[in-house]
C-alpha cells in the first residue's frame, strides 16, 4: 500500500515562496523517478517537475527557473521549492511517481493571490 501525503501549501501574494513537501511511504522505491504535478480549477493535472533517485530534475517551461524540486532518499522526502509564485499557479499540488502511480496522496492547495 503506498501512501502520498503532500502539506505546505497556502495562500501567498504574487511574487511570494512557498515549500511544498510529499512524504512518501509503503511500496514505493526510493529508487523512481518523483515529480509533483498540479491542477488548476477547471483544468487537468499537469506535470510540474520530477527528479531521480540521483538528483537529475526536469521542469515544465512554465516553471522553470521559479521552482525547484529536491529529495531526501533517506527520509523518502520530495520537496517542491517555489519562488516567484504567479496567480497561475494557483493549483493543488500532488506529488507521485514519474510516471505516476493509479494511488494519489489528497494534494496541497497553493493559492496565489492579492
Amino acid at each position: 500500500q503506498v501512501q502520498l501525503v503532500e502539506s505546505g501549501g497556502g495562500l501567498v501574494q504574487p511574487g511570494g515562496s512557498l515549500r511544498l513537501s510529499c512524504a512518501a511511504s509503503g511500496s514505493i522505491s526510493r529508487l523512481n523517478a518523483m515529480a509533483w504535478y498540479r491542477r488548476a480549477p477547471g483544468k487537468q493535472r499537469e506535470w510540474v517537475a520530477a527528479t531521480t533517485s540521483g538528483g537529475s530534475t526536469i521542469y515544465a517551461d512554465s516553471v522553470k527557473g521559479r521552482f525547484t524540486i529536491s529529495r531526501d532518499n533517506v527520509k523518502n522526502t520530495v520537496y517542491l521549492q517555489m519562488n516567484s509564485l504567479k496567480p497561475e499557479d494557483t493549483a493543488v499540488y500532488y506529488c507521485n511517481q514519474s510516471p505516476p502511480l493509479r494511488v494519489w496522496g489528497q494534494g496541497t492547495q497553493v493559492t496565489v493571490s492579492s
